[in-house]
């Protein structure tokens, strides 16, 4: 259960919340604070809570007005829908962020360190069991200041209302108005390599194996599916390397330290050629990886869906979920 902090039931560290805070903290809030309980290596990080953005939505008035839009909406006209999630969004970031949600937000980034963090949006409707919603909403990287991040949080909230997250949410039968969104804050891990995890092979439907994806640089040239990933298939009980698919890599996502405020702060640089063609993992790695996926499966007791970052060596979880689609 959530327990007690210090910002009045507006933000919540990682270690204040658990798997059952998803009404609280979201899905993705939710879980890596449980991860972290479990003792298991999570960036650091905080959330914005659920409660910070309905009470946003209820002094600016917006609530009505987003019902209103969204009512009656035919989501199959993608001309209407795509319209009405602009206007919707536009109304969100458009309305003046409260000092009372501003001071605690800048107070508490400030307490964890400041620096480069990731923002993540953390609906209530995300990274469940029986729905992820995975990438519907918005994901900020390496942002740095404050102001950055009160603003990333609030870009955050908006993007519950793109047309694919609207449209998604009316087809699985969630009530718009009832699903709220948390927004982590993770210190931001600036990944020599990163990728995804299945406990469960998702195509064969294996639960004696795991599949790694892995690719140089940040874990976002995977999701976004710029990049070809290497794939190893791992023995689950023995972490030893069953089958391996290496693909070259030409360009890697890195931050960016130069870029500026309306900047994108990550960009696309090319790997050098001496590194391209070179496995992402080592078998040690790969055996290390699958033992921490193992771990987590256990914690959770069913398949997971991870998100992992190498950093000096060392492993990171940036976020885990229920595998929600598998193979017959």
């Amino acid at each position: 259960m959530l327990q007690n902090d210090s910002f009045g039931g507006l933000i919540a560290s990682f270690s204040a919340v658990g798997k059952d805070d998803a009404s609280l903290a979201g899905g993705k809030g939710a879980n890596l604070g449980e991860l972290t309980r479990a003792g298991v290596r999570v960036p650091p990080g905080l959330v914005v809570t659920c409660d910070a953005y309905f009470r946003f939505l209820h002094e600016a008035g917006l609530r009505p007005e987003i019902e209103r839009l969204l009512g009656g909406l035919d989501c199959n006209d993608r001309a209407r829908l795509e319209g009405v999630a602009m206007e919707a969004k536009h109304m969100v970031t458009s309305a003046p962020m409260p000092a009372w949600l501003v001071s605690p937000i800048s107070a508490a980034y400030e307490n964890m360190g400041a620096g480069t963090v990731a923002v993540r949006s953390s609906a209530t409707a995300e990274d469940l069991a029986e729905a992820s919603f995975a990438g519907q909403q918005s994901t900020y990287l390496n942002v740095e200041g404050a102001a950055e991040v009160v603003r990333a949080v609030q870009n955050c909230w908006a993007s519950l209302f793109e047309p694919q997250a609207i449209f998604y949410r009316a087809h699985a039968g969630f009530d718009h108005s009832g699903v709220g969104m948390g927004v982590v804050v993770q210190r931001m891990v600036q990944a020599e390599r990163s990728g995804v995890m299945f406990t469960v092979n998702p195509v064969t439907n294996d639960s004696s194996s795991v599949v790694i994806e892995a690719v140089f640089g940040l874990g976002e040239a995977v999701v976004s599916g710029l990049v070809t990933p290497d794939m190893y298939i791992v023995d689950k009980g023995s972490g030893v390397v069953l089958d391996r698919q290496v693909v070259a890599q030409e360009q890697e996502l890195v931050r960016r330290p130069t870029a500026t405020r309306d900047e994108e702060q990550c960009h696309w640089v090319p790997v050098a050629f001496e590194r391209r063609f070179r496995p992402k993992l080592s078998d040690e790695e790969v055996g290390e990886l699958a033992a921490i996926g193992r771990q987590i499966e256990q914690h959770f007791g069913c398949p997971q869906d991870i998100e992992w970052a190498l950093h000096e060596g060392m492993f990171w979880i940036v976020q885990a979920r229920p595998v929600t689609s598998r193979g017959s």
